[in-house]
């Protein structure tokens, strides 16, 4: 992977806290000591490269829809037709082999808890396996930036928008959210493009995703970047059974580890499934995620049981279209 040192900055500087303004483009390369140009050409290379997702919003889960984790036990001679059916649904934006029993995890979105049971049950019948779904019940760090030198920024003793009140979305914000869904537009004034998707001025979309972002709907607003084009292909999502009165307890000291992108709390579903604690950990080597697995149990203590689900394939990955049906 090739980076000039201007895309290198805009990778590590503007993941999140992308400029609210009319032209943020060139308050960017301001700030870097380049011009509009330059950072509208760099940034459309890293997206015909697929390194950048698109620069947007990574909406907090459960906001502006309804969204699950759902996971299947395939035989692996069926894991390429499975994985057909499950990418086929509009609403699945993530879609991973994982090196375990449940070898098969997506991640559904869509308008409503009914359009994402809908999926669930097509998937189910269409491919002749169980679905467990296992949808969040907690939030305690959900954080997907990467920094191309491996360090985190410090994290704050809880994250805002992982604590902040779900509240309703009206019709006006719902409507920004989807013509946001595939990304600003690298053009000079791109908040002017979406703001005639809409019917709103540029100054009021810019206050309604400002406003977006205050409430926790927007958990972060910037470049989004693919983490396996980076190099970060040594992830896992590590598992535990954690005693119910314990979990929150457990979830905010993992999410307090620099390591830890994700932590969150899902339901059992016994026999089968037991772990109810989930946190991801996105490496490069394998072996030092392991190590950081380590330091993780060294937290939960000897008696909580885990499981590491390393990732295999990647089937499926793009941002979330809530306004699936």
């Amino acid at each position: 992977m090739q980076l000039s040192n201007l895309q290198e900055r805009l990778i590590e500087n503007w993941q999140r806290a992308f400029p609210l303004v009319p032209q943020p483009y060139e308050t960017i390369g301001a700030a870097l000591g380049a011009t509009e140009c330059d950072v509208i050409h760099a940034l459309g290379d890293l997206q015909s490269r697929e390194i950048l997702s698109r620069v947007g919003a990574a909406v907090r889960p459960n906001s502006a829809g309804a969204s699950t984790l759902a996971a299947m036990s395939v035989p692996a001679h069926d894991l390429p037709r499975v994985a057909g059916i499950v990418n086929a649904e509009a609403g699945v934006n993530h879609n991973y082999e994982r090196e375990h029993a449940f070898n098969l995890w997506f991640v559904v979105t869509g308008c409503d808890q009914n359009s994402v049971q809908g999926a669930l049950s097509r998937v189910r019948d269409a491919s002749g396996y169980r679905v467990l779904d296992l949808p969040l019940k907690k939030p305690y760090f959900i954080d997907l930036g990467f920094s191309l030198n491996g360090n985190r920024r410090p994290k704050q003793r809880e994250n805002p928008s992982a604590c902040l009140p779900h509240r309703m979305l009206t019709a006006a914000e719902r409507q920004v959210l989807h013509a946001l869904e595939g990304g600003l537009p690298l053009e000079a004034r791109p908040y002017s493009v979406i703001a005639e998707r809409v019917a709103l001025s540029e100054e009021g979309l810019i206050a309604a995703l400002g406003a977006l972002s205050a409430s926790g709907v927007i958990a972060r607003f910037g470049l989004i970047v693919r983490h396996r084009a980076l190099g970060f292909e040594a992830n896992a999502m590590v598992v535990w059974d954690v005693p119910d009165g314990d979990a929150d307890s457990a979830g905010e000291a993992f999410a307090q580890q620099s390591f830890v992108t994700l932590c969150y709390r899902r339901p059992r579903r016994l026999p089968d499934w037991p772990y109810n604690l989930f946190c991801m950990i996105h490496g490069r080597e394998r072996g030092w995620v392991l190590d950081r697995v380590r330091d993780l149990r060294a937290l939960a203590g000897p008696a909580v049981r885990s499981a590491v689900l390393f990732s295999r394939r990647c089937f499926k990955q793009r941002g979330a279209r809530f306004s699936a049906a």
